[in-house]
């Protein structure tokens, strides 16, 4: 594109405008009432998988057979997306994909910097004018708000939610922390019944950890980089279909935001197997004791950490009496919204006021965070 000042319209993390860009995309506002006060314009949700699983998929396949599904219908004729790197499988290298078999090559969860969005002139000069974006909700909204200067016919978005992205050398150092022979890791995944699964390539049995399991207090500070922990869309807001797996209880959790993803959701036929959301526990106290933690984290203190004989019996009671569902989903967004406005408040209390949307101020008020008046945009009917 060549338009530096581009960056500043584009960036989520400097004024992002969520009014003015579901409007655009979806046609109307999230209501602000149920579940669109956490997880945007919804058209249709779905507790879903495949009815049969892609081989190499990072759950049964979802995102790639709509993408799949698009280029096979002629619907784009080019697919932008991030696959391994041929040296390092956690490395996302972004690539541009016209051969529905070829997506194949782009099943599974990378970790690191992609910079997908710089396929868009290449894409162009190689004369697509249908295309599709598979992209995490930062780049999304990058695209969103520069489309309509693109001069593409048509844009499909498949989105994932927000991955708590780091680089892949501090991935590959937590792999290490988790298993004693990392190298032979191939598969990781953040289930919704609080443990992460583990597969290898070195014949061992899969490993299901405990979230309190994890070394997370072993990590470094800056493990996670600040735009992470102040991101406004945790769910992929200006995606025409999420995909992902919070709400799913066990499934994938599939969000068809407006026609064009009821549309993609179609071509896939029967073979989108879906069932009925699960709501199950209560979040409220989970939420709050997320919240003190920040507040110490986002202060410079050390985490409490939980004493080790208590670890087993508050992980086995987790997937038991904790949130499920689209209740863990709504945990993980406030939890989201609430480590944003304490880490902008800790470390660039200035950028508050252009950076936080007001539906990130209405999921933390419940919890005592209010904007202060510095920290309020002018209202003007939208979010600018």
């Amino acid at each position: 594109m060549g338009d530096g000042k581009a960056c500043g319209k584009a960036c989520q993390f400097i004024a992002p405008d969520y009014d003015a860009l579901e409007q655009r995309v979806h046609g109307r506002n999230a209501t602000g009432q149920g579940d669109e006060a956490y997880f945007g314009v919804t058209h249709a949700m779905h507790r879903a998988r495949l009815d049969r699983p892609l081989d190499g998929a990072q759950w049964t396949g979802v995102t790639t057979a709509l993408a799949a599904a698009l280029l096979s219908s002629g619907a784009v004729t080019a697919v932008l997306s991030v696959a391994p790197d041929p040296f390092d499988r956690w490395k996302p290298v972004p690539v541009i994909v016209t051969d529905p078999a070829a997506l194949e090559s782009v099943r599974g969860m990378r970790m690191g910097w992609a910079p997908t969005l710089a396929l868009l002139e290449p894409a162009a000069q190689a004369g697509h004018r249908r295309i599709a974006l598979i992209g995490i909700p930062c780049q999304v909204h990058a695209l969103r708000a520069l489309e309509a200067e693109l001069g593409f016919e048509r844009i499909f978005v498949i989105g994932t939610p927000c991955s708590d992205n780091t680089t892949t050398e501090n991935f590959h150092k937590f792999l290490g922390l988790i298993d004693p022979k990392p190298e032979t890791i191939s598969y990781l995944e953040f289930r919704a019944d609080y443990r992460v699964e583990l597969r290898f390539d070195d014949g061992r049995r899969p490993r299901l950890v405990p979230f309190l399991k994890l070394p997370l207090s072993r990590l470094p500070a800056d493990f996670f980089p600040t735009t992470c922990k102040t991101c406004v869309d945790y769910t992929n807001r200006l995606a025409d279909v999420t995909v992902g797996y919070m709400g799913g209880d066990g499934d994938q959790w599939v969000i068809a935001r407006n026609a064009r993803g009821a549309e993609m959701l179609a071509m896939l036929g029967d073979r989108l197997v879906t069932r009925p959301l699960t709501d199950k526990g209560r979040r409220r106290a989970a939420v709050r004791g997320f919240l003190a933690n920040t507040e110490r984290a986002a202060g410079g203190l050390p985490l409490r950490r939980m004493p080790d004989w208590v670890r087993p019996i508050v992980a086995f009671l987790q997937p038991r009496i904790g949130p499920r569902g689209i209740e863990f989903a709504r945990a993980r967004v406030e939890m989201k919204a609430i480590e944003t406005v304490l880490h902008l408040r800790r470390g660039f209390p200035a950028r508050i006021k252009n950076m936080v949307p007001r539906h990130v101020w209405a999921l933390v008020a419940p919890y005592g965070l209010e904007p202060a008046t510095t920290e309020q945009r002018q209202q003007d009917g939208s979010d600018t």
